[in-house]
């Protein structure tokens, strides 16, 4: 079959996810990552970044950025084991471990890559995997490429891990490892990680979580879902595994990374193929990780900004009348339900682009069928002032989209 076959058959899939509602167009953003952007249609506040600190554009990472060009260059051009790995990647690593409260960690390009690497070096076909249902697709993809027996659980639910739990110890599983996501991304709710953690200890498995939608804001010092649930602790961390993200909090460039046990970072240092195979992250992505890190480490001021942004935006939202999921997390699913509700959601989000305002909508195969939402993601570089024309855009194109929406 020649390509003029192929392109048919693309063309259209393409068609049926146009006719779908669910085809994906990129907006392009012609400034700096910021609360305040510059977007092709004009001026936007951005509600719709992981920029949860505010610090993709902070003076001090982008310095630290720009200097590392000329002490360290622009690329590696190999991987870590041959000629990739340079003092601030390990330094970044041991400082990585130390928020972390593990013993080391070891980079990647990506936490996609982190998620896609440690299943398969660690766990084989007598051992047993045991997934929360909505966990990361990196999660479920690096699931997939480890030969261990696979078991899902239904989100945060504590009595369906436990039955998974038993049925994996009855078939005699050598090794069982429970992983989670520490914050789910489309819900902004928290894995419940000790009673994840006593579970773990009651059957003897490890505990892994994916911590890159909390690293750097979430808990009392900023160090992740797993000092915010109380696991880690002056006696030590419960967590076995973290998994992380340089993308997000931290500057929000690129890189991942796993923190944990000394051995379980030697052992993917010498079999982990999206490390051994991958070039290493760039040297000026390094030096401004570093900055982001220092400062989410050392300042408790973005993160008291960011719980007080994120209650002032569920407030108005909450006196508008609009649907949205509870909690505390920066992440705020505005929901719209039913059959209508992608259209609405979609549409909204379209209308609130023209009125000054930058947000995503959600819906299904993304999220289940029935609960379209848009995801607000509130940031430590957002004034109050922003929030209240964030809220007054939504009920604008509320009014323009769905009039006989409730309305408070």
């Amino acid at each position: 079959m020649g390509y003029t076959e192929i392109r048919d058959d693309l063309r259209a899939e393409l068609a049926e996810i146009e006719a779908a509602g669910l085809f994906k167009r990129e907006r392009e953003i012609t400034t700096p990552q910021s609360a305040h952007i510059e977007t092709t249609k004009g001026p936007a506040l951005n509600f719709c970044a992981n920029n949860y600190l505010g610090l993709a554009d902070h003076p001090d990472v982008v310095a630290a950025a720009r200097a590392a060009l000329d002490d360290w260059g622009f690329g590696m051009a190999s991987v870590r084991f041959i000629c990739g790995t340079q003092s601030q990647h390990r330094d970044l690593e041991r400082e990585i471990a130390e928020f972390s409260g593990t013993d080391d960690a070891i980079l990647f390009p990506s936490c996609f890559d982190a998620n896609g690497g440690i299943f398969e070096v660690l766990m084989g076909p007598e051992d047993a995997i045991i997934s929360d249902t909505l966990n990361h697709a990196s999660i479920i993809d690096g699931v997939r490429l480890s030969k261990a027996k696979r078991f899902r659980y239904a989100n945060r639910d504590m009595a369906d891990l436990r039955a998974q739990l038993e049925t994996a110890r009855a078939q005699d599983a050598r090794r069982i490892l429970i992983v989670t996501d520490g914050v789910f991304s489309m819900d902004g709710y928290y894995a419940p990680l000790e009673e994840i953690c006593d579970l773990a200890d009651e059957f003897g498995a490890l505990v892994m979580v994916d911590d890159s939608h909390a690293v750097g804001f979430v808990g009392e010092h900023g160090r992740g879902t797993h000092e915010h649930c109380g696991v880690l602790t002056d006696d030590g961390n419960r967590v076995d595994i973290l998994t992380g993200t340089l993308g997000k909090a931290l500057g929000g460039g690129s890189g991942g990374y796993v923190a944990a046990h000394q051995e379980i970072i030697d052992l993917l240092k010498q079999r982990a193929r999206p490390y051994l195979f991958s070039n290493a992250v760039a040297p000026s992505i390094v030096a401004g990780s570093r900055a982001a890190l220092t400062i989410a480490r050392e300042s408790d001021e973005p993160r008291e900004r960011l719980q007080h942004n994120a209650r002032l935006f569920r407030d108005l939202m909450t006196e508008a009348g609009f649907d949205l999921l509870p909690g505390s997390h920066a992440i705020v699913p505005v929901m719209f339900p039913g059959e209508d509700g992608a259209r609405q959601a979609s549409e909204i989000a379209d209308v609130m682009l023209d009125h000054g305002v930058y947000v995503i909508a959600f819906s299904f195969p993304v999220v289940p069928r029935g609960e379209a939402r848009i995801r607000v993601q509130l940031s430590a570089a957002h004034t109050d002032a922003d929030i209240r024309t964030c809220v007054q855009a939504f009920v604008a194109a509320r009014e323009q989209v769905a009039p006989d929406a409730d309305g408070g």
